[in-house]
């Protein structure tokens, strides 16, 4: 005989189980743009030497922005203006 302990347990589980159902499918464009921009950042220091310090921040902009941000990010590298190797290291120097 199923207990009313049981169908709730069954019911919170399955509540759970499509709550995160539901987080994964929200979750999973942002990490098919962070993975396609790490490979387009692969591409651009393979083929044209630019590189780009890879940071939570410069991650989160490809993750949203897509190739776009990818892209801008290494823009932004190559003038210096952000994502620099050593940026940090010499702005914590002027301190």
């Amino acid at each position: 005989m199923v207990t009313l302990v049981e169908v709730g347990l069954v019911l919170v589980v399955l509540a759970l189980l499509f709550g995160a159902y539901k987080i994964v499918k929200a979750v999973k464009p942002f990490v098919w743009n962070a993975v396609i921009g790490l490979v387009v950042f692969v591409l651009a220091d393979a083929l044209f030497g630019l590189s780009v310090t890879i940071t939570p921040l410069s991650l989160l902009v490809v993750a949203i922005a897509g190739v776009p941000g990818a892209l801008l990010v290494i823009l932004l590298s190559y003038f210096e203006v952000a994502f620099v190797a050593g940026s940090v290291i010499a702005g914590l120097a002027l301190l």
